[in-house]
């Protein structure tokens, strides 16, 4: 018997509890969380009929400690699963170590209002220490890893696709196929199509911050930073088709390389078309990507969250969205003395995810994995205390929760290299 909040109630969010609901030998008491209570409302009307899981709901604001702490003291959560805005990782940890839970995300931390002096004096501190400048890291959270063993809690971050399965890919590898990995290249592909002339499959504020921060990778023990979307390949995807895809900086390998230091290079790569990237720049350029508050008509506001109120929630864009995913890791490495590739990946077909759950697969790619690292936390699976990321835990009972879930894996001894 396990009760678990989930906080959030975005498309990620929705089809995590879809998920939960479907084992409900698990997932018993399910409480839905988010500032909007009548999503979370509507969502527990829809499933409520079908499922043996016990499903309230809350109205709750994610950055509001007392609140937070007020719903989990009376809800008594075992874990509490952020699904939500990323913001919002360090009070949601706070809370869940004042009320004795388990703590799960899908992203990395980064503050909301990135002027902000203290933040700022601390970001540009690490920035030269570890030579890249994107906004988001995991440093902020490793910092709670006594808190967490100290009462004995977990806090598993990054459970998503990328990060999340692309770091059990790395630790699946290295215990079945090799000795030593020398190089890793991470290709997230979105094949879909939604019809719209611009939109973002997930999060759309958290989608072009990321996309637009300069790139970097990893080589040698080192952050090499380049300007954003300056590397370009055309990759050919196993039931997509050839994409441009360019190279990002991403979070799941600041992990990887702390937790696989042996690995000499590696690197991030994401699919993107020409009609993206066109409408991308022209709003970079007139200013719609900036988080600095300005002030219209009187008024106080965030350009990139306004940005966001215009472009379609991704959590609509299921129903019209077709084509496939194809996202997973190439390795190269040794294995008994002699060198050899490696190629891990998920095919995940869009009208398949909404069929199941209502969801197009960027969502279902994020918030399956989510569900699957709840449950082996649950279950006494995953047990080692602290802070960690996915890659840190036997990846064997993760990629067989996975396989049965809806993102069977694919493997290949002959890949197509990057270069």
């Amino acid at each position: 018997m396990s009760r678990v909040i989930i906080i959030g109630c975005g498309g990620v969010a929705q089809v995590a509890i879809h998920k939960c609901c479907m084992h409900s030998e698990v997932f018993t008491d399910l409480c839905i969380a988010s500032r909007t209570k009548s999503k979370c409302d509507k969502l527990k009307e829809k499933l409520q009929p079908k499922t043996k899981t016990n499903i309230t709901t809350a109205q709750v604001d994610a950055n509001d400690y007392d609140a937070l702490v007020k719903l989990f003291k009376e809800f008594k959560p075992e874990i509490v699963m952020h699904l939500g805005m990323p913001y919002h990782n360090l009070v949601i940890m706070d809370a869940c170590l004042e009320c004795n839970s388990h703590y799960l995300d899908t992203a990395a931390y980064e503050p909301e209002d990135v002027s902000e002096p203290v933040w700022r004096k601390r970001y540009e501190e690490r920035r030269k220490e570890k030579g890249f400048s994107a906004y988001f890291d995991y440093a902020y959270q490793w910092e709670y890893m006594e808190k967490f063993r100290e009462k004995g809690l977990i806090a598993l971050l990054g459970c998503g696709f990328d990060p999340g399965v692309t770091q059990g890919y790395v630790a699946y590898a290295k215990k079945h196929e090799f000795d030593t990995i020398e190089t890793l290249d991470i290709l997230d592909c979105n094949g879909g199509d939604h019809g719209y002339p611009f939109a973002t499959n997930f999060n759309s504020e958290i989608n072009l911050r990321e996309v637009s921060s300069p790139a970097s990778y990893y080589e040698n023990g080192h952050w090499i930073e380049i300007p954003a979307m300056s590397v370009k390949h055309e990759y050919y995807f196993d039931g997509v088709g050839k994409k441009d895809m360019y190279l990002l900086h991403h979070e799941e390998i600041e992990s990887i390389a702390k937790n696989f230091p042996e690995i000499k290079r590696m690197r991030f790569y994401m699919t993107f078309g020409e009609s993206y990237i066109r409408h991308m720049n022209c709003l970079e350029d007139v200013g719609m990507l900036s988080t600095k508050p300005i002030m219209y008509e009187g008024k106080e506001i965030v350009p990139i969250q306004f940005l966001k109120a215009l472009l379609p929630d991704p959590a609509t864009l299921g129903a019209r969205t077709i084509g496939k995913t194809n996202i997973g890791c190439i390795f190269t490495g040794y294995k008994d003395g002699k060198w050899k590739k490696y190629y891990i990946y998920n095919m995940c077909d869009h009208q398949e995810s909404y069929k199941e759950v209502e969801s197009q697969a960027v969502s279902y790619t994020t918030g399956v994995p989510a569900m699957c690292g709840a449950m082996l936390i649950l279950n006494g699976t995953w047990k080692d205390s602290g802070v960690h990321t996915v890659e840190e835990y036997d990846p064997d009972p993760f990629i067989d929760l996975l396989n049965k879930n809806g993102l069977p894996i694919t493997e290949s001894y002959e890949p197509i290299m990057v270069d």
